[in-house]
C-alpha cells in the first residue's frame, strides 16, 4: 500500500489543523493506520491509531495528546484524518502516516511493527 501525507503548516500556538493519509493499492480497511512524528534530535514516537475494520476499528492515543487530537478514517475514500486542536509548540515535528495489516494490540505504538510508510508533512506550532 502507498501512503501520501498532507496537511502540515505553521499555525499559533492553540490553533488546529488536520493532516490527511491517503492510501492506494490495496484494501484500505484491511490496515490499521496510525500516525508518528519526530521532532529534530528525537525519535519518532507514536501518535494515534486506527485500527482496521475487522479488529473495530477502534482508536488509540499517546497521552500526550489525547482528548487533543483525533484520528479517523473515511474507508470509503482510503484516508485516515488526524484532527489536532490546541496545539502546543512542543507538537512540532515531521509527522509520519503509517499502515500495517497484521498489527497487534501490544506493539501499535511501535513504529518498528508498521509496514509502510509515507512521507512526512511538517508541523510547527508557534508560540
Amino acid at each position: 500500500v502507498q501512503l501520501q501525507a498532507s496537511g502540515g503548516g505553521l499555525v499559533q500556538a492553540g490553533g488546529s489543523l488536520r493532516l490527511s493519509c491517503a492510501a492506494s493499492g490495496r484494501t484500505f480497511s484491511n490496515y490499521a493506520v496510525g500516525w508518528f512524528r519526530q521532532a529534530p534530535g528525537k525519535e519518532r514516537e507514536f501518535v494515534a491509531v486506527a485500527r482496521r475494520s475487522g479488529s473495530g476499528g477502534r482508536t488509540y492515543y499517546a497521552d500526550s495528546v489525547k482528548g487533543r487530537f483525533t484520528i479517523s478514517r473515511d474507508n470509503a475514500k482510503n484516508t485516515v484524518y488526524l484532527q489536532m486542536s490546541s496545539l502546543k509548540p512542543e507538537d512540532t515535528a515531521v509527522y509520519y502516516c503509517a499502515a500495517d495489516s497484521s498489527l497487534i494490540l501490544s506493539t501499535i505504538r511501535s513504529p518498528d511493527q508498521y509496514d509502510y510508510w509515507g512521507q512526512g508533512t511538517l508541523v510547527t506550532v508557534s508560540s
